[in-house]
């Protein structure tokens, strides 16, 4: 039977190898130019003078640096996990350059931005997220967290309402709703986003504690005792530790839980001795008085004294 004859290798396959003949095993009888071309090839070869051989280096594809782009965005969400967001901003800085129209990496890359308090370039990568996919909830969301970061309330506001729009189920993003209308000294609409925010999360100790925060700025004090005392059930933090402290010492001054209380949030959180720092975390002036009428107790001086010298000033902007 005759066979036709076949190919030596493809040209693909000659440009891919260069430097190699492929021989293909040819079929009983079989006669063809892949033969004659081996032996042009091989006389060639003893024919023509050797030269030195030329390094080639291996370019990848656009698809494969896309695909790496992905690889190297989940290290640099590793790397903010692990508090290292200055390298994670330079991976996922990468990441955006390798494939810029994946709005994830630019996420990623403005939360890194955010952590290491590049606030404008933060800004701009997430005002690209948004223009790829306007649809993404934690992108409004994002933009919101910066807005509080950048004390501007007013624009966190509509961002929030927008994001709960598209994710009605938020907890965090009620929370950020509630700080902001405390930064504007909105206390009914902040206990309603904060009241919301821990019937979606029950274990969001946060959100309680803001909930007494507000109470307290608002005069029901008694309220907002047992929204502390709740907090407590939940999460044994310093701020509602000495919250706690300061409202039960201004309904009973010189109260005993009152002041081991206060001796255990300082041991435990050094900066809440600061009045900065507790405006920080959106202490309101009401409970920041208190806290300055507890912490002159004089059977306090000495844990007073031991929170200012291992406080960090630097903890404020």
């Amino acid at each position: 039977m005759d066979v036709a004859p076949q190919r030596c290798s493809s040209r693909a396959e000659q440009e891919a190898y260069p430097e190699f003949i492929r021989i293909e095993i040819m079929g009983r009888n079989q006669r063809g130019w892949c033969t004659a071309l081996m032996l042009a090839a091989t006389t060639a070869l003893t024919t023509v003078p050797a030269k030195a051989l030329v390094p080639t280096v291996y370019v990848p594809s656009s698809a494969e640096l896309q695909g790496s782009a992905i690889g190297i965005g989940r290290t640099a969400a590793q790397l903010l996990g692990l508090g290292q967001p200055e390298e994670a901003a330079r991976l996922a800085a990468l990441a955006v350059r390798l494939r810029p129209n994946d709005e994830r990496l630019w996420a990623v890359l403005a939360e890194a931005q955010l952590r290491s308090k590049q606030l404008k370039p933060a800004a701009n990568s997430l005002a690209r997220a948004k223009q790829l996919n306007p649809k993404n909830a934690g992108l409004w969301f994002a933009e919101a967290s910066l807005a509080l970061r950048d004390n501007r309330p007013g624009d966190a506001i509509p961002l929030l309402d927008q994001g709960l729009q598209l994710d009605s189920t938020n907890a965090s993003a009620y929370f950020d709703l509630g700080n902001a209308r405390i930064m504007q000294k909105q206390y009914r609409p902040a206990l309603k986003a904060f009241e919301k925010a821990s019937a979606l999360k029950p274990s969001f100790w946060e959100a309680v504690n803001n909930q007494a925060i507000v109470l307290f700025e608002m005069g029901n004090t008694r309220e907002a005792i047992q929204r502390w005392r709740r907090v407590l059930t939940i999460e044994r933090n310093a701020e509602p530790m000495l919250a706690l402290a300061a409202a039960l010492n201004r309904e009973t001054p010189n109260d005993d839980e009152a002041l081991k209380l206060a001796r255990k949030a300082l041991q435990q959180d050094p900066n809440y001795v600061l009045p900065a720092h507790q405006k920080q975390q959106l202490w309101g002036l009401n409970l920041r008085l208190a806290a300055r009428d507890l912490l002159k107790n004089p059977k306090l001086r000495d844990a007073v004294e031991r929170a200012e010298a291992n406080a960090d000033p630097s903890s404020t902007p």
